[in-house]
């Protein structure tokens, strides 16, 4: 279950210095915890300690962004899976230009994303079933 102590993954996790990670406070370990305004938040590993990472976030004061840093323990981090699309996209993009690159048609292979394509038309068919109109009832006065 959830209650009690966290398993031991938690302690486990290897964290690595330009990580992404999820900032989600535990309620079971008061220790390390961090302030509620960062509960949810996305940053960036960049401190290791002992027992807590520090972690970078962007944070909106009035009308700038502050990067904060800030030491969290690894029992209120996760990693995150905000990159793992553009990780995805990346090792696609580099395995296309080495088939390129070996086949020698550079030009032909395109890694730009490109917007979906509009849906195709078609005829929507109503002898089948009666057409119900539907329109505002017209206002009568009752005298």
């Amino acid at each position: 279950g959830k209650n009690g102590l966290p398993a031991m993954s938690t302690y486990l996790t290897t964290y690595k210095v330009g990580d992404h990670v999820d900032i989600v406070a535990n309620g079971a370990i008061h220790k390390g915890m961090p302030y509620r305004y960062y509960h949810g938040r996305t940053g960036k590993v960049w401190n290791i300690t002992k027992s807590a990472v520090g972690v970078v976030v962007n944070k909106q004061v009035r009308g700038r962004i502050i990067q904060k840093r800030l030491h969290v323990r690894v029992e209120h981090v996760k990693p995150s899976r905000c990159n793992e699309e553009f990780k995805k996209r990346v090792a696609l993009n580099e395995k296309t230009k080495a088939e390129a690159q070996s086949t020698g048609n550079r030009a032909t292979a395109s890694l730009k994303r490109l917007p979906k394509d509009p849906k195709p038309g078609y005829i929507v068919r109503a002898k089948t079933k009666k057409v119900n109109v539907m329109c505002a009832v017209p206002y009568e006065l009752l005298a």
